[in-house]
Order: C-alpha cells, then sequence, then structure tokens
C-alpha cells in the first residue's frame, strides 16, 4: 500500500478516531504505510488544530468523550462504495439487518450535496446483485444478537435443529458469520458446555436474560486455530 498524501492522512486518522474507542500508534502506522513517528507527528497536528485528543499511556489515543466533530464529507469513491454495499444488503436474509442499515444509508446520503447525490442516485438503480433475487427473508434476529455479544448478554434461544429437534438453551453469543446470506452464531452453549454453531434462521425465539457472562478471553482468529486447527473460516 502506497503512503497517502499527509492532508489525506491526516483526514482518515481523525475518522478513525471518531469511530474507534481506542487506536494505537503501531495500527495507525501500519495501516497508512508511514512510520510510527509520523504517526506522532500526525497526531501533534490533529491537537495543535483544536482536536482534544486523549493520550492513554501504554494504550493509544482517543477522542475526548463528548466532542463532537462535524460530519465528514465522503469522496465520490467512498459514496459509490457505500451504495454499491446497500444492493448487496439488501439481498441478505435477515430483516432486521436489511432494516437498520438502509435507515443508517438514509442518513448517509443526506449528506450528500449536488452533483455527488445525483451520481449516488444514478448508481443505486444501476447496480443489481442476483444472489437471493427473490429478496427472501429468513430471520429477524441478528441486529439483536449483535447487541448481545457486545453487552455480553445471556441469550435463551428456542432452537430447532436441521432435524426439526427443538431445544431450549442458554447460550453466551460470541461471534457470526454469514454463507450463501444466511447467519451462523457462534457461542458458548451451556446446555452442551461448549462451543456450538447455531443457524440464526433455525431459533424460532429470543429472550434476552438479564445476566451477563464473562468475555471470552480470546479472537475470532484464535477461535477457528483452537477448535478447527486453522485461522480461516472452516
Amino acid at each position: 500500500m502506497e503512503e497517502k498524501p499527509r492532508l489525506s492522512r491526516l483526514t482518515a486518522i481523525l475518522t478513525q478516531l471518531q469511530s474507534s474507542k481506542i487506536v494505537t500508534a503501531t495500527a495507525l502506522a501500519k495501516k497508512y504505510n508511514v512510520s510510527v513517528r509520523t504517526i506522532y507527528r500526525d497526531i501533534r497536528t490533529l491537537e495543535k488544530s483544536g482536536i482534544p485528543i486523549v493520550t492513554e499511556e501504554g494504550r493509544g489515543y482517543s477522542i475526548m468523550e463528548g466532542y463532537k466533530l462535524p460530519p465528514i464529507m465522503f469522496s465520490e469513491s467512498e459514496a459509490n462504495a457505500l451504495i454499491t454495499a446497500e444492493q448487496l444488503v439488501v439481498k441478505n436474509k435477515d430483516a432486521s439487518f436489511v432494516q437498520h442499515y438502509q435507515e443508517a444509508i438514509q442518513k448517509i446520503k443526506a449528506l450528500l450535496k449536488g452533483p455527488q447525490k445525483e451520481k449516488t442516485e444514478l448508481l443505486s438503480n444501476r447496480v443489481y446483485f442476483r444472489s437471493n433475487h427473490t429478496h427472501q427473508k429468513t430471520s429477524n434476529y441478528l441486529m439483536q444478537i449483535q447487541a448481545a455479544i457486545t453487552d455480553f448478554r445471556l441469550l435463551r434461544i428456542v432452537y430447532f435443529s436441521s432435524l426439526q429437534i427443538r431445544t431450549e438453551r442458554d447460550i453466551e453469543p460470541f461471534a457470526l458469520y454469514s454463507t450463501e446470506g444466511n447467519w451462523l452464531l457462534i457461542a458458548f452453549c451451556r446446555l452442551r458446555k461448549e462451543f456450538r454453531v447455531f443457524r440464526i434462521d433455525y431459533i424460532q425465539k429470543i429472550i434476552p436474560l438479564s445476566e451477563q457472562f464473562e468475555s471470552h478471553d480470546m479472537t475470532l482468529e484464535e477461535y477457528y486455530k483452537k477448535y478447527y486447527g486453522t485461522q480461516d473460516n472452516p
């Protein structure tokens, strides 16, 4: 990856600070193909411009809580990428995901001005993905499960297996992945006392419980390596 021009890099770093809880200089240097020393200079430049960046020793950088920045404008290529992604999402089989993405993309479109807005509207009518062309929806729980993953919230589910065997389980949601438009949930099952993979479209009911569980101290890559002997998806 080539090094970005400095102004473009400063804008990108600012965007990342807005969207991440904490960012390290090492990660930024790797992402933008510059030295850590260059990132230090970039952070100082942003601070001098009035951005209240908080430095946490040994951890990284963040923007002061409660500080709001004006909306960042999208380049034409970035706007086009979002519009193309919208067409992919519409074909997704989880109704809750489609609804919330479309609501979010409407807010993003509201930021676009003049010719850029016209171009994105044209593109949205000229991009089509044939996958799931009937717009079939097979689940409606993705967003609820995402919240449970980030809140470490225990869920009780009514689950029908591929053999139509009904079970009720308390699970600790860990991660999600998608295949052929359907979503799969990796979770620790307290009934089986081990990690299991559940098809979300086989879940008939979800009951959020008040109990929170301890975070499973591993990344998704570490999970695959531990249970499948590879860092790649099974």
